[in-house]
């Protein structure tokens, strides 16, 4: 787990929409997996000014890891989840079972660099991160959609975490966002397919991130109600209503097939996918 290049610019691009990081929480330590001059130049399109001295300290007072960058950028208090002390975490906990409840409800920001997608009982693991936001709080997530099959047990679909992030579930959606890993790549904004009636796809030769920040604003039981895929949720509730209605009602139509390979759309649909700048 750790930052790279993307992962960095996600943090500060956080940060500039005034989140709150004094007391933080990561699931594993994350590692700073970018060099110096990238990482004073990420600083510095975020408009930090840091000096080389501070800019090295960064990298040689926690052994590459991220805790110093945290600090710098206004955490007071970093803690650290893992199932094993091969890192040095700050708590040893396994995320496919139940946080215990004295880490619930504690933290201004929780982040995954990259932990759940290695979490087999992802369902729980989701849970507990969403547990430990404080109300007003944060939950950032960075994990991995297309093109990343081996690097651990799931590659994830915006769609996916549209429907764990709503208000049923206490949370709201800040941002969600795709991009391709190389430094430098497009950002893209992605639009919720329940909003649009249709399946948002991708089909790109890179591999992808998948990136979220959702803000806590209820404390209520998270999966009360399972999550279900907006289209067949849509269908279903077309069905409950054409079974109550006193006349006959034509069969739904099954999801819109989307033609995955079509030559005249660009690959990031424009119906799907709004390109930012997220750099202030």
């Amino acid at each position: 787990m750790g930052l790279d290049h993307n992962g960095v610019k996600f943090i500060l691009y956080a940060k500039s929409l005034g989140l709150d990081f004094s007391e933080m929480a990561t699931i594993g330590r994350q590692y700073l997996y970018i060099n110096q001059p990238d990482l004073e130049h990420v600083f510095s399109k975020f408009n930090y000014r840091i000096n080389r001295e501070q800019l090295e300290l960064i990298f040689r007072e926690n052994s590459g890891y991220s805790e110093a960058f945290f600090r710098y950028i206004g955490a007071d208090n970093i803690y650290s989840f893992d199932c094993s002390n091969y890192e040095n975490a700050t708590y040893l906990h396994d995320m496919n079972c139940i946080i215990p409840e004295c880490y619930q409800d504690k933290y201004d920001t929780v982040i995954d660099g990259g932990a759940l997608e290695h979490i087999f009982n992802f369902p729980v693991a989701i849970k507990n991160c969403m547990e430990m936001v404080k109300i007003g709080g944060h939950y950032l997530g960075m994990t991995i959609g297309n093109n990343f099959m081996g690097h651990g047990f799931y590659q994830f679909s915006p769609e996916l975490l549209f429907r764990i992030f709503t208000k049923e579930n206490g949370y709201e959606i800040v941002n969600l966002l795709v991009m391709e890993t190389a430094p430098g790549s497009q950002w893209f904004s992605v639009k919720d397919p329940n909003e649009l009636k249709e399946r948002v796809t991708l089909v790109n030769q890179a591999p992808l991130y998948v990136f979220v920040i959702a803000k806590k604003v209820a404390a209520v039981e998270i999966f009360k109600n399972v999550p279900q895929q907006s289209d067949y949720a849509t269908i279903w509730q077309e069905e409950t209503l054409k079974e109550a209605a006193p006349v006959e009602i034509a069969t739904p139509q099954s999801p819109k097939k989307v033609s995955l390979f079509s030559e005249d759309k660009p690959m990031f649909d424009p119906k799907f996918f709004t390109k930012i700048n997220p750099e202030p």
